[in-house]
């Protein structure tokens, strides 16, 4: 980790994204040859989690680099500049995120290429304005806890989890208490069962009719607070260079037993009741912690390939599902339903692979990249922003 008075920089954050991204990218494919009905993996335990693990370490990488950020900004100025750090967060997450809402919404289901054969049209058709409206005012997972999402933007409910996440974080790094902890977060769950029971009594028709504890229950089940925070934990550790603690994480032979563990746990698909995605959480913290800020890391993700697409791994996870369905189209289309499924996957893979970064690259480059340039204008209260 390099850090001078005006930039923060941390090395492999790019090959963490490009991680995370890829596992959902597998996990994603399979899902979707299920719902084609085509033969699968999707049941093996590995690929049925990869999602899930894959947008945990996506969580804890967020909750690592916000903090550290905040952390910094608050040690150089005395203070957080809030609205600058929500207008940089804007401009980084809500193009892309309304880009694939209103398709989702509004072209996919009327272009064949892009309907997956789960009944997407019947479904859109109830509950349309309702669902939407929480899209629109980006709480696409709790839109999607009541009213179901749109096959190809599902994948949306994580960054109403991260948005809600940064709704809360600032404040408390800004005047950190167990006081102000605890008040925000009371103001946070009254907000949070403010909105389900508006919508609930605006329809009354949701998945959880009737049960409005279950409701609310489901959605801090998937809010993800104390992975986020594992990553905030983290960055607190290196941002006040607590080196006792640190010496000792940083061990090589600490590295190859906690690795190791982990690749066993994943292997023989350990599940911890409850707090599975938490106890995963801490293995993913330690891999951050380490390939970040420990100069002798045994794993290096610096590579350029590796780097450039975790640098696109954004729109990777936005578009991947539209094009998985779209690949599985054009396979069928062009070769019929006679290939083995070998054969089906050696096509499969590279092709909505390519699809989904070559897209992800030109989205990266001519919509997303305008945006980001604006980012500069609201960065004066703090330091040079790592991209993410």
């Amino acid at each position: 980790m390099s850090k001078s008075s005006n930039s923060v920089y941390f090395p492999n954050l790019n090959g963490v994204r490009f991680i995370a991204a890829f596992s959902v990218l597998i996990h994603h494919i399979e899902q979707v040859k299920e719902v084609f009905k085509i033969p699968h993996f999707y049941d093996y335990h590995l690929i049925k989690s990869m999602g899930k693990l894959g947008v945990d370490l996506f969580f804890v990488l967020s909750g690592f680099l916000i903090t550290y950020l905040l952390l910094h900004e608050k040690g150089r100025f005395g203070s957080i500049n809030t609205r600058d750090f929500y207008i940089r967060r804007i401009l980084r997450i809500w193009p892309l995120y309304f880009l694939i809402v209103i398709l989702a919404f509004f072209v996919f289901p009327h272009i064949p290429l892009f309907v997956a054969p789960n009944n997407e049209i019947s479904f859109m058709a109830h509950n349309f304005y309702q669902r939407l409206s929480l899209f629109f005012i980006v709480l696409p997972n709790i839109g999607f806890i009541l009213y179901g999402s749109p096959y190809l933007a599902a994948q949306t409910w994580s960054i109403g989890v991260e948005e809600q996440f940064y709704y809360l974080w600032p404040w408390i790094i800004q005047h950190f208490s167990w006081k102000r902890l605890l008040l925000t977060l009371a103001i946070f769950s009254f907000g949070t069962f403010g909105v389900f029971y508006i919508y609930y009594h605006w329809v009354g028709n949701t998945f959880y009719a009737n049960n409005v504890p279950e409701i609310v229950r489901f959605f801090f089940s998937q809010f993800r607070i104390l992975t986020l925070v594992t990553g905030g934990g983290c960055a607190m550790l290196v941002y006040y260079r607590k080196e006792k603690i640190l010496n000792v994480l940083f061990r090589k032979d600490l590295q190859i037993v906690v690795y190791g563990i982990l690749l066993l746990c994943l292997g023989t698909g350990f599940h911890v009741n409850h707090i599975n995605l938490e106890f995963y959480g801490l293995f993913f913290a330690y891999f951050i912690l380490n390939v970040s800020s420990n100069p002798k890391t045994i794993i290096n993700l610096e590579y350029g390939w590796i780097s450039y697409l975790g640098k696109i791994s954004y729109g990777v996870y936005i578009y991947q599902t539209a094009f998985i369905v779209a690949s599985v189209h054009l396979i069928q289309w062009a070769l019929g339903n006679t290939l083995s499924t070998l054969a089906f996957n050696l096509i499969l893979y590279p092709l909505a692979t390519f699809l989904t970064v070559g897209v992800s690259a030109l989205s990266y480059r001519y919509f997303e990249k305008p945006f980001l340039k604006l980012k500069e204008r609201f960065s004066s209260h703090s330091a040079t922003r790592q991209a993410n």
